[in-house]
């Protein structure tokens, strides 16, 4: 019996000790450790979040255990929760330390102050720290490879030494390269992931611009661009100058809607056989018309790419673009008119106008509407297309979003079969060249550089509004002239959204307008500013009458820094808000 009691007492015992350990392990260390709940933020030097950035916590020196990887989110926010040895909080000894490649690392800092939030009922105590921290960029060997990059994209593209689209495939496959190469061993050579890479692309302008280059190219099998020329030369009635102002306008209204490149690949043929028949050199046509063609797409969204790109990134819509931009872009027009109808004035007079009705019945016949029902379809789904654009602010649709709709109920009830317009419309180089670009651009962003642009604007400006619009309107204006103005557009889209809220007064988005100005109105400029002007005399030069890079910039720089000028008046005085304001 004796041998059965003490069995008995030694199972009770032992089931006593393991109870006890049951209720410590469901319990934790409730008297030994405390809660931290740490949350904040990591900001750059100009207030926008870091990403990717990872935090690390230690006590006494000693790294601290986490549940997994504290790394900031696309804001720059992160939250930890933290188990720490009571009392230590009260003394001071948690520290932490960020790390974010192209960035300096922290040395370990303290979290500030720390609140107690409670006690649970197990007997842990809560605590609660916030911290915000500001990172310094580092000058790492990624930042000059993103530098020299983007710098030899632009000089391949401005020497004409590579196709863009070829030159800005390069650019970015050799970022991604080094990234996975030399990047894989060395952090400071890491500058963008493929995940960046593919997030940076912006499928708004893609998709927008595929979308309106297959409405295009429905629109032009219906012949209405000859047809609207020919009718400019009937109104004309022979008098040269009302002509050569009536081209202006059509293609001015034209480019305002539609892919100004397209709109002279249309126009220019028949205004060379206008002018022609006119014994008129067909230069004085056709400089006036491509001039007149960027000035126009200035005034809306979808009119030049450089604007869609920026409609996209600052959330503006298409009646935004109207209503700021429209009016000053018709006196640009106006005294571009007055400009070039003196420059030319020789050469119209001496045209020879012999038989008006007998020309005009020629190109009657010549130029018609060859599909009136297609053309009606056409003209609805556009204006069907426009009117959402006009409204997707109120809708909060992207634009892409209506004019995919539009291209796509075009193509449904028009019977043109899609296999033609994807492989003869849309201009695949072209929206190749806009996904590499926006990699490349955002290369230079992930390394700093173009937040060390950006930090050179600001101090230039010197917090003045007025010198920032003026410094991004001529800035952008003289660069566009030299190289082409997409590139240099998507280089600044993250400096002026920068500026625009870090120089006082400029909060209204006027810095967008000069942006756009500046660019599309520069364009102008040179041969090599826009893509209609490389089209344009591309195909005079095939008509047999070839335009030096020169002989056109001794034409059309005069009037781009005419209309610049006057943007620069406009912007001053009716966009940029009185002081005080």
């Amino acid at each position: 019996m004796h041998w059965i009691t003490r069995l008995i007492l030694g199972v009770a015992l032992l089931s006593g000790s393991c109870g006890v350990a049951s209720a410590r392990a469901e319990n934790g260390p409730g008297d030994e450790t405390d809660v931290l709940i740490v949350s904040g933020s990591v900001l750059t030097s100009q207030g926008q979040g870091v990403k990717d950035a990872s935090i690390h916590f230690s006590l006494a020196g000693k790294p601290l255990e986490t549940a997994g990887d504290i790394v900031t989110d696309t804001s720059g926010a992160f939250d930890a929760e933290l188990r720490v040895p009571r009392g230590s909080l009260t003394d001071g000894q948690v520290r932490y330390t960020v790390q974010r490649r192209s960035y300096k690392a922290t040395r370990p800092l303290p979290l500030g102050h720390v609140v107690h939030e409670q006690v649970d009922a197990r007997g842990v105590h809560h605590y609660l720290s916030h911290v915000k921290l500001t990172l310094e960029r580092s000058v790492s060997p990624a930042l000059w490879i993103a530098g020299a990059v983007l710098l030899a994209v632009y000089v391949f593209i401005a020497l004409e030494l590579l196709h863009r689209t070829l030159a800005a495939l390069v650019g970015a496959s050799t970022l991604l390269f080094v990234s996975y190469t030399l990047g894989t061993f060395d952090p400071a050579y890491r500058i963008l992931s493929f995940d960046d890479a593919m997030h940076a692309i912006d499928g708004n302008v893609i998709f927008l611009l595929m979308a309106m280059m297959i409405i295009v190219g429905v629109l032009k099998k219906t012949g209405v661009f000859q047809w609207m020329a020919y009718r400019s030369f009937q109104l004309a009635r022979g008098n040269i100058y009302l002509l050569a102002v009536l081209l202006m306008l059509v293609t001015a209204v034209v480019s305002a809607f539609l892919d100004n490149v397209t709109t002279m690949l249309l126009i220019v043929p028949v205004s060379i056989e206008i002018a022609l028949a006119l014994q008129l050199d067909p230069v004085a046509l056709l400089l006036p018309e491509v001039f007149a063609s960027n000035v126009g797409g200035t005034a809306t969204l979808i009119g030049d790419p450089p604007n869609i790109m920026i409609g996209s990134f600052a959330q503006l819509s298409f009646v935004d673009f109207i209503h700021q931009l429209a009016l000053i872009c018709l006196i640009g027009l106006a005294a571009a008119a007055v400009y070039f109808v003196v420059w030319f004035r020789k050469d119209y007079h001496a045209a020879k106008v012999a038989d008006v009705p007998a020309m005009t019945a020629r190109l009657r016949e010549e130029y018609q509407i060859t599909d009136r029902g297609l053309l009606t379809k056409a003209g609805v789904v556009l204006g069907l297309t426009i009117l959402l654009f006009m409204l997707h602010g109120q809708l909060h649709m992207e634009p892409s979003i209506a004019a995919m709709a539009g291209a796509s109920l075009l193509l449904v009830i028009s019977d043109v079969h899609i296999v033609e317009m994807v492989e003869r419309e849309v201009e695949w180089p072209t929206l190749i060249f806009f996904m590499m670009l926006f990699i490349i651009v955002a290369g230079a962003e992930q390394t700093g550089l173009i937040q060390i642009i950006a930090d050179w604007v600001r101090a230039a400006a010197a917090g003045s509004p007025v010198v920032a619009v003026v410094m991004v309107l001529w800035v952008s204006a003289i660069a566009s002239a030299i190289v082409d103005n997409i590139p240099f557009t998507a280089t600044m889209l993250p400096i002026v959204a920068y500026l625009t809220g870090a120089v006082p007064g400029v909060g209204n988005g006027v810095l967008w307008w000069a942006l756009s100005l500046g660019a599309c109105l520069g364009g102008n400029g040179t041969i090599i500013g826009a893509s209609a002007n490389v089209v344009t005399v591309g195909l005079a030069e095939k008509a047999g009458h070839p335009v030096g890079f020169v002989a056109y910039m001794k034409i059309a720089l005069l009037p781009m820094l005419i209309t610049v000028a006057l943007a620069t008046v406009w912007l001053l005085a009716v966009e940029l808000p009185p002081a005080g304001h």
